[in-house]
């Protein structure tokens, strides 16, 4: 099934050649031409490009300077409000709060509050741009804002664009019990947004990322009750799929990526080979680091090579 290099892997971003484009703009401060691919792509695709280009290093002088040229710029304050927002999470990390120093809290909270007063201002000259929005779920996350001031945002993004998954993603990210919410409120929000969207949307994923969540925090790859878990629930994911990734609708927009890699990772973890192998098929040499990273110790490129070689190999019967 896969001919070419089982070892090939074209991590997203690099999966989208429009993205390419705008990282080279970005890198010779072109903004026109960075604004031309934002502009042109899906909403929701453009707050992931946006997301992605936050990450590069020493972005800040500059976008200060197109904000001072032009404050309406609604897309310049999203992209910088993303990167000090990137910049105070890095030096925070990914991990539980118990293991995060104090004073590494007070650096991240610093920088989120310069995201902040960027996107407050963005919000307020251009209160129908959706990365704002986006964005400001994030900063309301990540400075543990009350619920009901995440509603909020959340209801002006929804307001922006109905379907907007990324905001979705972060918005969800909010109901998790490892930010103060709980597993039914994050299960119930991902199937609303589902069902609520176009049949072929990406908000499917969502459901499957939950569940992902949710066998993280049982023990991940280690512990049966985290494989019982996905097994369980393997009917709702099933439906997911059959209205994102299966659905003759499904568009392969910006994002798509992680959307497959979501459902290919809960499929094999499940030992439902066939249709990881057809998700992987689909994906051919494409994948996202999420949500492959969570396995712990492991190299990510490597689990996901060793996952659909595993896949491959189940539909003809361990013949390569």
């Amino acid at each position: 099934m896969f001919d070419r290099s089982d070892d090939e892997v074209l991590l997203e971003p690099a999966a989208y050649p429009e993205f390419g484009v705008l990282d080279a703009a970005i890198d010779r401060r072109d903004w026109a031409s960075c604004r031309a691919v934002l502009d042109a792509v899906p909403l929701s695709g453009r707050s992931m490009f946006l997301r992605y280009a936050a990450e590069k290093p020493g972005l800040e002088e500059w976008l200060r300077h197109l904000l001072q040229a032009d404050p309406w710029d609604s897309t310049a304050s999203a992209l910088l409000g993303m990167h000090l927002t990137d910049i105070g999470w890095k030096i925070r990390s990914s991990l539980r709060a118990e293991h995060v120093s104090a004073a590494q809290f007070e650096q991240f909270h610093a920088w989120l509050r310069r995201a902040e007063a960027v996107l407050i201002d963005g919000a307020a000259r251009a209160p129908y741009d959706p990365a704002i929005w986006s964005a400001r779920l994030t900063t309301a996350r990540g400075l543990q804002m009350e619920p009901a001031e995440e509603r909020r945002r959340y209801d002006r993004m929804a307001a922006a664009d109905p379907h907007h998954v990324n905001g979705q993603r972060q918005y969800l990210n909010s109901l998790l019990p490892k930010w103060g919410g709980s597993w039914p409120q994050a299960h119930a929000f991902a199937r609303e947004v589902m069902m609520a969207a176009p049949p072929g949307a990406h908000q499917g994923a969502l459901v499957a990322e939950v569940h992902v969540e949710q066998w993280l925090d049982l023990g991940g790859e280690h512990e049966k009750a985290a494989a019982a878990h996905l097994t369980g629930a393997r009917d709702t994911l099933y439906e997911a799929a059959n209205r994102s990734i299966w659905h003759a609708d499904f568009r392969r927009d910006p994002g798509w990526v992680s959307v497959a890699s979501t459902f290919a990772m809960v499929f094999a973890e499940m030992s439902d080979q066939e249709p990881a192998a057809r998700v992987f098929a689909m994906l051919g040499p494409m994948a996202s680091r999420w949500p492959w990273y969570y396995y712990d110790g492991h190299d990510e490129l490597a689990v996901i090579r060793r996952h659909r070689r595993r896949s491959a190999s189940a539909l003809t019967g361990g013949r390569r």
